[in-house]
């Protein structure tokens, strides 16, 4: 069973910044507490069909992820498909951005799907993750502040 989980956040920069800092892709370490690093693994810049891999610590265990960007429309939307075959994967991802004012509204969401024994523990991660959500926005914007 797969279930998505979306955090939202304002943030007071403009919407090409916010973006530009999103779509580099390797920033997630800067807010994500999990990820422990993260490399682009294609040539040239950002956009549709370019990889990532990432090194992870969930549940303190270590696992490799490697994602593809599915679409790419600057400044307002970056989506996402997880490539890897773990337990718990990220299906599909995205930030969706809005000008708000003089800054940014940012709102970002991962549809989490279990494979095999991961079905059991997919339940689990998603409400951690649902729990988590608004937090995680929050620690995006406090990451693009300090850029």
């Amino acid at each position: 069973m797969a279930g998505r989980f979306e955090g939202t956040a304002h943030i007071d920069r403009p919407i090409d910044q916010v973006f530009a800092f999103l779509a580099a892709g390797e920033n997630d370490p800067k807010f994500s507490p999990r990820v422990l690093e993260i490399k682009k693994t294609t040539d040239g810049p950002p956009g549709v069909g370019t990889t990532f891999v990432s090194t992870v610590r969930d549940a303190g265990m270590k696992s490799n992820r490697e994602f593809k960007l599915t679409e790419f429309e600057a400044p307002t939307r970056i989506r996402w498909a997880e490539q890897s075959k773990n337990l718990v994967t990220a299906a599909e991802g995205g930030y969706d951005l809005a000008p708000d004012g003089e800054g940014t509204k940012l709102t970002v969401y991962n549809v989490l799907e279990g494979h095999g024994f991961g079905k059991l523990i997919a339940p689990l991660a998603l409400s951690a993750a649902r729990k988590d959500a608004d937090a995680f926005a929050q620690r995006i914007k406090e990451a693009v502040e300090a850029s």
